[in-house]
């Protein structure tokens, strides 16, 4: 970390975790803080889901929830940027206080709740930026309250297809209730085909991610995979919080329930990750989440069967130069090795990770 990032640490953690969140965007939307320069290196381009990205590191949906600052994440080095979880109307989410950091495992627990301002609030921002240059995607949900969460999805897509890169289906949060069930075979087919139909009805051929859970079984899986496949899904992101308990450090705040993430989420959504490449087959796309906090952690993910990366409690512990950071060490990496592509290294290590214990 640099001597600025240590400084913005240590007042950041002064407050409450969620009072420091809402000071970062306020931030950013500043133009602060300054995290540096990515280099732009060929090497790095990924084309995924007929994407150009220009490098495989992007911001995890939950950080930039209502499109507040989506073109000053790309300025920090990121690919590209994912906002949302964003629902129909909005919702004040859980009880306060809900996010707890566990500083000695950085890591965090978290039960939001998809607090978010709704459709009307990201709409008007999202139009706003249409036609600005970076890939952004734009991560929808369904209400807490709501009679008919697959309508929820429907309009999510309606709405917001015209201004979103890419849009994912988020059925994985842990802190809805009920809604982690939507991944079970049945319901998951009725909700993809509905949002697959309401993407033609749009007339809007965005790519479509599926955004799953790390506490998954291996049957759950191959369900999961059977129906993004014949369903023509775009790509699947693994993954989403865990609501397992690794060995944790941190002497607080590790028996709050709501879902754990960063370094602990490492290891297990990395063999989540290879498990679904090995069902899913080499073509269709993957974005892998969960631990990524260094060039090495980013680089195992793609090894472990990832197109592209997501980060977010990784930048919270290791300062807004993490991305450039990353995105330097990347391009380091490809040069040493001698890589045309830093795709070349994907699926290197798949088969070590997908027979790693769950």
């Amino acid at each position: 970390m640099s001597a600025l990032d240590r400084l913005g640490r240590h007042l950041l953690f002064s407050f409450d975790a969620e009072a420091a969140h809402g000071m970062s965007i306020k931030a950013l939307r500043c133009g602060l803080p300054v995290g540096g320069r990515a280099p732009r290196d060929a090497r790095l381009n990924v084309k995924v889901a007929g994407l150009d990205f220009p490098n495989p590191l992007g911001m995890a949906a939950g950080y930039d929830k209502n499109a507040e600052v989506p073109d000053a994440l790309l300025s920090l080095g990121f690919g590209f940027a994912e906002i949302g979880t964003v629902t129909p109307l909005p919702q004040a989410g859980n009880p306060k206080p809900r996010i707890f950091r566990l500083v000695e495992d950085d890591a965090v627990i978290n039960r939001l709740g998809f607090n978010n301002e709704g459709h009307d609030a990201c709409e008007k921002r999202l139009a706003a930026r249409f036609g600005r240059p970076g890939i952004v995607g734009v991560n929808i949900g369904a209400n807490k309250d709501s009679t008919n969460r697959i309508t929820d999805y429907v309009k999510g897509v309606k709405r917001l297809a015209r201004y979103a890169s890419y849009l994912t289906v988020n059925i994985s949060s842990p802190n809805t209730p009920g809604l982690r069930n939507m991944q079970a075979r049945e319901q998951l087919a009725e909700l993809l085909v509905a949002v697959m139909i309401a993407r033609a009805e749009a007339g809007q051929p965005v790519p479509i991610f599926l955004k799953i859970a790390p506490d998954l079984h291996e049957a759950e899986l191959e369900d999961i995979a059977g129906e993004v496949t014949e369903k023509g899904i775009d790509g699947v992101i693994v993954s989403n919080t865990t609501i397992t308990r690794p060995a944790l450090r941190s002497p607080t705040h590790t028996g709050e329930t709501g879902g754990l993430s960063g370094k602990p989420l490492f290891q297990r959504s990395t063999a989540v990750l290879a498990r679904m490449r090995k069902l899913l087959g080499p073509q269709r796309a993957i974005i892998g989440v969960g631990g990524v906090d260094s060039t090495e952690t980013a680089l195992e993910k793609i090894r472990a069967g990832a197109d592209l990366v997501q980060l977010y409690t990784g930048m919270i512990y290791a300062g807004p130069s993490l991305p450039a950071r990353i995105v330097r060490g990347m391009a380091d990496f490809a040069g040493r090795e001698g890589l045309k592509s830093i795709s070349e290294l994907r699926d290197t290590r798949l088969d070590q990770w997908a027979a790693r214990p769950l």
